[in-house]
């Protein structure tokens, strides 16, 4: 997948370079465009872990130059395809068009090859910190009257780092703490990058507020960071705990509400999703899985938990809908890609987290706060 978008990121910046500096032949202009082309490819280049762990740059600022030429290549792959397609009517409506409409397609097409960047620049400054509550009413069979209108907070993909500051964290968990949950779940994901705000985070966590406290499991960047002893052992000294192949019980009234997590399941290991995490549920609790990996669900209803909830998708992040279809990266990796999946008695949330990673915009997909009340089905 890597090696196919460098693929066409470089065959859309060759094409773009040989159509302007054929408008410009000038000298200046083909040096000009030359350096920017090896700009952009070094810049590009941090967008590979590899890249990012030489630490010939200090990290953010090769966070920010990878991220900076993402946007630009997706951004130039758009105005490309856009530019072949107004080219192609431009000709068919070249002949027998008075110049009155002439003019008229061309100021519309002009404007139709300037919206990527508009929407671009929407996602990166406004979409981005956007954020959203999203209340869902999820139905279990079987769920015990105790439980029923129990109010679980989930906030999931951080990402506190250069593209998320700690003040737009703080007027996310102030947001949290308005939805006055019972139990508050964190699905992993705190920073991105190994110089990141982690503890800054943590601190942030910790002033979540509900009856029984923050629960929460760890995502794939504490795993690329090598930070999941260091975040579940800081974290536990400020009162939220990290459940890693471990389950916690909780009582509300006569019903029992297991919840139980682990850490990230990478997609290289799907034969394996979970292995003996069935011994972590209990039998007659409500069983919950907190997983940051949603491709595990069919799994996890097979091992007997009752809900999973999941991130790590950012709900697509850029995400275009099409005959009431989304089209979004995650699909590659999996089906479940944001919102509310079931499969026999069981269910699972996937929901859309906070925080960007890659590019720093989020498009069509905003950052979300969700608030679960479970409903007896």
């Amino acid at each position: 997948m890597s090696f196919l978008l460098v693929l066409v990121f470089a065959t859309v910046q060759w094409r773009i370079t040989r159509l302007m500096t054929a408008a410009y032949p000038q000298n200046w202009f083909r040096f000009a465009a030359a350096a920017f082309n090896i700009f952009l490819t070094i810049s590009y280049a941090f967008t590979f872990p590899a890249a990012l762990a030489s630490r010939r740059l200090p990290l953010h600022a090769a966070m920010v130059l990878g991220a900076g030429a993402l946007t630009y290549c997706m951004t130039a792959t758009a105005v490309l395809g856009l530019y072949y397609v107004l080219r192609a009517i431009r000709t068919h409506f070249a002949a027998g068009t008075n110049p009155a409409r002439r003019q008229m397609i061309n100021a519309a097409g002009n404007a139709l090859l300037a919206s990527p960047f508009v929407v671009v620049g929407y996602g990166a400054f406004v979409q981005r910190t956007n954020f959203q509550v999203r209340e869902v009413d999820v139905a279990l069979a079987g769920l015990p009257h105790d439980l029923d209108g129990l109010r679980l907070l989930q906030l999931s993909d951080i990402h506190l780092s250069a593209f998320l500051s700690e003040s737009e964290l703080s007027r996310v968990i102030d947001a949290s703490n308005e939805l006055r949950a019972n139990v508050a779940l964190m699905t992993g994901d705190l920073i991105s990058i190994r110089t990141d705000p982690l503890d800054a985070c943590i601190r942030q966590l910790a002033r979540v507020k509900s009856d029984a406290g923050i629960i929460g499991c760890m995502g794939n960047h504490e795993r690329y960071i090598r930070a999941e002893s260091y975040t579940a052992r800081e974290a536990a000294r400020a009162g939220i705990f990290f459940l890693r192949r471990e389950a916690r019980q909780l009582r509300f009234g006569s019903a029992v509400l297991n919840i139980a997590g682990s850490d990230f399941e990478s997609h290289s290991n799907r034969r394996n999703y979970l292995a003996g995490m069935e011994r972590l549920t209990a039998p007659g609790a409500m069983n919950i899985l907190l997983q940051h990996n949603p491709d595990v669900f069919p799994v996890a209803a097979a091992k007997g938990y009752n809900l999973l909830l999941a991130g790590h998708t950012h709900g697509g992040q850029v995400t275009v809908e099409i005959l009431d279809q989304s089209i979004n990266p995650a699909r590659f990796f999996t089906p479940y890609v944001y919102g509310l999946f079931r499969q026999g008695a069981s269910a699972a949330y996937v929901t859309r987290g906070i925080g960007t990673i890659g590019i720093p915009a989020r498009i069509g997909a905003p950052p979300e706060i969700s608030l679960l009340r479970l409903r007896k089905a």
